[in-house]
């Protein structure tokens, strides 16, 4: 025990500061795409080609879905001019579907804060029931991971429950498949009004990869109506929670702009 006790003091506190300071991340991470059509040859679709699921349009203003975008780099690989590249901006959470297809000079409209009479209710204790609906684990981990020391979700307010009749919410990600659609839909139908819907993954925004299978319903918002929608393959738990936090209205900017 007193071994214990020592390795603790010299841990010192692992919780990021976040939201009061900005997160430390990876220098390798990809974050919010920046697209300058100026650069693209005349005719060339190579990211457009290039993208595994159709997320990117060329051809007049480039154009880049981030409900499908797999944040993996072919495009930009695919591209000598540069015309598109990933920044490390985290914060990517939308309050709409078409909030997260930008054109080229747009900035990314982020989420607000639940509407009023939702946010009367739920705005300082967030109980959400977490459903893999044909999900690989990616997502699953990075959602699974904001309970711990590190991240310690339940500080806001925010956490996870077992039974939908207890939660406020569900926070759903995978591809959305039909074996899944019944379990999905009596999860939602058990959760109390008033009631929250967020999609994490592009798979639950939009069928990711598996986009127009006929075993995929392509996306959450098929058949549920959802509040906020998460892109990434998977999301950084900071964006998660960034997200989560914008909902609430612990953050309140609107836009984001691309830091490098």
């Amino acid at each position: 025990m007193p071994s214990l006790i020592l390795t603790r003091l010299r841990q010192g506190k692992r919780t990021l500061p976040f939201p009061e300071t900005e997160p430390v991340l990876p220098e390798r991470i990809r974050g919010l795409p920046v697209l300058d059509h100026a650069r693209c040859p005349s005719g060339c679709t190579s990211c457009a080609d290039a993208c595994p699921t159709d997320a990117i349009t060329s051809g007049g203003n480039l154009k880049i879905d981030l409900g499908r975008c797999l944040f993996c780099p072919e495009c930009a690989n695919a591209c000598p001019q540069g015309a598109i590249r990933f920044t490390s901006q985290y914060q990517l959470a939308t309050s709409s579907r078409n909030d997260l297809v930008l054109t080229e000079g747009e900035t990314l409209r982020l989420a607000g804060r639940l509407a009023e009479q939702t946010y009367r209710v739920l705005g300082r204790s967030l109980k959400l029931r977490q459903v893999s609906a044909g999900g690989c684990n990616g997502c699953e981990s990075d959602v699974n991971v904001l309970n711990t020391v590190v991240f310690d979700l339940g500080r806001f307010g925010i956490q996870f429950v077992a039974s939908p009749r207890h939660a406020d919410g569900l926070l759903i990600t995978g591809a959305v498949t039909q074996n899944m659609r019944v379990a999905l839909e009596k999860t939602y139908q058990a959760v109390p009004y008033p009631k929250i819907v967020i999609a994490v993954g592009a798979c639950a925004i939009s069928g990711g990869p598996f986009r127009d299978h006929p075993e995929v319903l392509n996306g959450s918002d098929s058949i549920l109506p959802v509040d906020l929608y998460v892109p990434g393959c998977p999301p950084h738990p900071v964006t998660i929670l960034d997200g989560l936090l914008r909902l609430i209205g612990k953050i309140k900017e609107s836009r984001a702009t691309p830091s490098n």
